[in-house]
């Protein structure tokens, strides 16, 4: 039986872009279905009745849903080809924690350094390099947190690299001059064809949050 692989999706979304990432990593064949998450379609709901959000992942009609719950789930069913997660169980246990640590912490205060003014951007913006710098740490000298290839916490966290310039212009700062390995680290990781073409230009990311925050009134 040929699988069926159908991914709900919206292009500026860094999970979805994770769950491409895996995918494209993987080999693996999909027809996405990009969602309108304003006018969300009635297969959303019917596949994650929960959040009613995506990323969802449709293997063979079952749902998969969160996006690091669908990458474990992607690493486990294609396990043959490019192996995301380390097999050694203490090293398996630190990339999910990292990975945790990345969906936590930089996703809300990004957010908060895009759509905050005044001293509330200012606190943001130190405690996203604080947490990047954490990031940089923990990834030291090597050219991957898993070595020498490409795993689970390059999937969870290159997504984020996508948003540095918009992190940046809004916030009036550069990441490079922070945390300069964790940008050469984000930039080896374009060179990656399952990577480069997986995310979204980083202008076109910034300019859909210039129209989110003038909808919203930000």
């Amino acid at each position: 039986m040929e699988d069926n692989v159908v991914p709900l999706d919206f292009w500026p979304s860094l999970f979805g872009m994770r769950v491409r990432i895996a995918l494209a990593e993987k080999g693996v064949e999909y027809e996405s279905k990009e969602e309108n998450l304003s006018d969300k379609s009635p297969l959303l709901p019917e596949m994650n009745p929960v959040h009613k959000m995506i990323p969802v992942l449709i293997h063979n009609g079952k749902p998969i849903t969160e996006s690091l719950i669908i990458l474990q789930y992607i690493d486990d069913v294609w396990h043959d080809k490019s192996p995301l997660l380390p097999s050694d169980p203490c090293n398996r246990s630190q990339a999910k924690f990292w990975a945790d640590f990345i969906g936590k912490k930089i996703y809300s205060i990004g957010k908060r350094v895009m759509t905050g003014e005044g001293e509330a951007k200012e606190v943001a913006k130190k405690e996203l390099i604080e947490c990047l710098k954490t990031l940089e740490g923990e990834l030291g000298d090597k050219l991957y947190f898993g070595d020498e290839t490409v795993g689970f916490v390059e999937v969870a966290l290159v997504p984020f690299y996508a948003l540095f310039y918009s992190y940046e212009t809004c916030g009036n700062f550069s990441i490079d001059a922070e945390c300069p390995k964790l940008v050469a680290w984000g930039k080896r990781g374009m060179e990656i064809e399952s990577i480069s073409k997986s995310l979204p230009d980083p202008e076109k990311i910034y300019s859909f949050t210039l129209q989110l925050k003038q909808r919203f009134g930000i």
